[in-house]
C-alpha cells in the first residue's frame, strides 16, 4: 500500500483523510499494533503521509516498546489524525484493551480527531469485523472469524472482499448468525463517516462496496452508490 518510489493505490482516499482534518500540516499518529510494529510499514507511512502529503507523522509502538501510560495519552491527545495499520486484528484488539488504548481512542473520537485505517485498521472502528487473524499463527488456516471492534458503528465490516476468494462465502455464512448488516469493502474502497452521514469512496474506478445481510431467509447483496453526496448512516444500517 505504501511502495517506495511508487504511488499508493489509495492515494485519493489518503488525500481525503488529510483534507478531513482541515489543517495545513496535521499531526498524524500511526498505530501499527496489528503488524507487530513493523518497521518497514512505519517507514512507508512516514514516506507517504509525511513527505508525500505534508503530515507530521509519529508512531505509537505498543508491541515493541510498551510505552508508559502517560506517553500513550499524550500521543493520542496531540494527534489530529489517527491511522491504524493492517495485520492481526484479534491480537491488536486484545493488546489495546489490556493497555487501555480503547478508552483513549474513544476520547479522541469525542474530541473530533480523524480516525481511519486499512484492513484491521478499518475493522477496529466497527462493532465487529470479518477477520483473517487465525492465519497469523497458522499460515495455512484461512478460517475467517468475527472479531469485536470499538463499536463506533453498529455493523460488521469485511475488508478485501474482492481479492481473497474465501471472503465472500465466509461472509455469507457469518451473516447468518450475525445481527444487522455487513459492509463489504473491495480493495481501494473506503466508507467515510462524518456526523452520522456516510459516503463510499473508491480510489480505483471499478472497485465497489456492498451492503450484505440476510432478510426473511434470503441473502441480500446491494452495491453501494459511489458519489459525492453524504447519506444518513441510519439508512445504511437498516435492513430494507
Amino acid at each position: 500500500m505504501m511502495p517506495a518510489g511508487g504511488t499508493p493505490q489509495t492515494l485519493s482516499i489518503d488525500e481525503e483523510i488529510v483534507h478531513l482534518c482541515g489543517k495545513a500540516r496535521p499531526r498524524l499518529l500511526f498505530i501499527p499494533t496489528a503488524s507487530l510494529d513493523d518497521a518497514e510499514y512505519c517507514e512507508g507511512m512516514e514516506r507517504h503521509f509525511g513527505r508525500g502529503l505534508g503530515c507530521r507523522v509519529t508512531t505509537l509502538l505498543l508491541y515493541r516498546d510498551r510505552p508508559a501510560a502517560g506517553l500513550i495519552r499524550k500521543k493520542i491527545r496531540d494527534a489530529d489524525i489517527i491511522y491504524v495499520g493492517g495485520g492481526n486484528t484479534l491480537r491488536m484488539m486484545n493488546l489495546w484493551r489490556q493497555s487501555g488504548l480503547d478508552k483513549l481512542l474513544n476520547q479522541a473520537r469525542l474530541q473530533g480527531t480523524v480516525l481511519c485505517g486499512s484492513s484491521a485498521g478499518a475493522i477496529c472502528w466497527f462493532r465487529q469485523g470479518n477477520s483473517d487473524s487465525r492465519k497469523f499463527t497458522d499460515k495455512d488456516n484461512n478460517t475467517l472469524i468475527k472479531v469485536g471492534g470499538l463499536d463506533y458503528v453498529d455493523a460488521l465490516i469485511c475488508p478485501h472482499y474482492d481479492v481473497e476468494r474465501h471472503r465472500q462465502p465466509a461472509l455469507k455464512t457469518m451473516m447468518k448468525h450475525t445481527r444487522g448488516i455487513a459492509i463489504a469493502l473491495e480493495n481501494c474502497t473506503a466508507i467515510e463517516i462524518v456526523d452520522m452521514h456516510y459516503r463510499i469512496l473508491a480510489a480505483t474506478r471499478n472497485r465497489n462496496a456492498w451492503k450484505v445481510y440476510w432478510h426473511k431467509g434470503r441473502y441480500i447483496r446491494e452495491k453501494l452508490a459511489k458519489n459525492n453526496d453524504f447519506q444518513p448512516i441510519a439508512s445504511l444500517l437498516t435492513k430494507d
